[in-house]
């Protein structure tokens, strides 16, 4: 039996993390490549130290003098995420830091399992294991820690970037004990924050004063008192940030992209990777659906797993758990899923984007990842819950 009242942790990191540079990069090579041609294959890998970018990885086009080009075009990729996330530092700024491109063409023998042909469909670009989730604790159906460990961090990045706090650096982490009664969040007991700081002579109480205003108003107000306990640099100074002071490389922060430690993960990182990776479509894919799970009343809550074999289109398992919130078996949740073609749609209601391939190009083409969360009356619920039902 699941405990009721207890307390959980999670973390975040900012934009100008050293490990969050190296997945901006990745992403950033990534979305060069698809915007030329969406089925280009990218798995891109970089490395953040002082005053150097490494960046190296398998690419493919169909155009082989495309790809000349676009692989001349990586240091003007790079210096632009550097420039945009804020890196102005002596030993780390976008004009001066040295690139290095050791990206190349990908395997023949992997794109022979992978490409669709008019014999087989678009095949998963290696095997593992994914998993989604989603619970009603938010109303972006995430776990209350990761969820507002994020929000401290985005606020953060915009009076910084906006130049109302110009003396706040590129580099932060945050992290949110909350307290949960009853499996529901209701207080935030402790309270971390390091943040980099541009003038050196500000002390951890300065910075605190700076920051604790953009905090509360991102937290819920009911949630802090006097008894949380507030950690604002609590090492002194954080003046020399990002990747001149810690290296970073792609995919260290596979938690904090994904749910915090309140659910499981599959072990493989999102960024650089194109939609046939399915360590990132997959995810994506088991989110998209556990999130429609608990927007339609069908659980609180709610994990999906997921696993694949390289070259195979369609996953070899679906697994579900809804942690006993169900309102329906967890088996005829799966029994939904595994139809060929899956989610809402299957089980009679016409809602856009409430139906997916679980085959990984048609990941992010089918999904709309804007808003993959299905806002349903409780009258069409119902029409879910009992159609699942009278499944086998």
């Amino acid at each position: 039996m699941s405990r009721e009242s207890y307390i959980f942790t999670s973390e975040s990191v900012s934009e100008g993390h050293p490990d969050k540079v190296c997945d901006r990069i990745s992403d950033a090579v990534l979305d060069a490549f698809i915007a030329l041609e969406p089925e280009a294959r990218v798995a891109c890998e970089t490395l953040a130290t002082t005053n150097r970018v490494v960046v190296g990885g398998e690419v493919g086009l169909s155009d082989k003098k495309l790809l000349s080009r676009q692989m001349g075009r990586i240091d003007e990729v790079v210096r632009a995420c550097i420039k945009d996330i804020g890196y102005e530092q002596k030993k780390f700024h976008h004009e001066t830091v040295e690139i290095t491109n050791l990206l190349h063409e990908q395997s023949a023998h992997i794109a022979q399992g992978v490409n669709a042909d008019s014999d087989k469909e678009e095949g998963a670009g290696d095997q593992g294991i994914m998993f989604g989730y989603a619970t009603d604790e938010t109303p972006d159906l995430m776990p209350a820690p990761i969820q507002y460990s994020h929000a401290v961090l985005r606020r953060l990045a915009e009076v910084r970037k906006s130049g109302i706090e110009p003396s706040l650096g590129p580099d932060a982490k945050s992290q949110l004990s909350v307290r949960y009664e009853n499996g529901v969040p209701v207080g935030i007991t402790s309270i971390v924050l390091s943040t980099q700081h541009l003038d050196a002579s500000l002390s951890s109480d300065d910075v605190h004063a700076i920051v604790e205003p953009y905090i509360l108003e991102t937290l819920p107000a009911d949630w802090i008192d006097n008894s949380t306990s507030w950690h604002v640099n609590p090492t002194g100074k954080f003046v020399i940030g990002g990747p001149d002071g810690d290296a970073g490389l792609t995919g260290r922060k596979i938690i904090v992209d994904t749910y915090g430690g309140a659910a499981p993960h599959g072990g493989g990182a999102f960024s650089g990777k194109d939609p046939t990776k399915v360590d990132r479509s997959a995810a994506y894919a088991a989110r998209y659906l556990a999130k429609n799970v608990v927007a339609a009343g069908l659980a609180k809550k709610c994990t999906i797993q997921l696993s694949y074999a390289i070259g195979i289109s369609h996953p070899l398992s679906i697994y579900v758990d809804t942690f006993g919130t169900g309102t329906v078996a967890d088996k005829k949740i799966e029994n939904a899923i595994k139809c060929e073609r899956i989610g809402i749609a299957v089980v009679g209601l016409e809602v856009p984007h409430a139906h997916i391939h679980l085959i990984p190009i048609n990941h992010m083409d089918d999904m709309n990842f804007s808003n993959p969360k299905l806002k349903l009356s409780s009258e069409e619920m119902k029409v879910v819950q009992q159609k699942i039902l009278l499944q086998n």
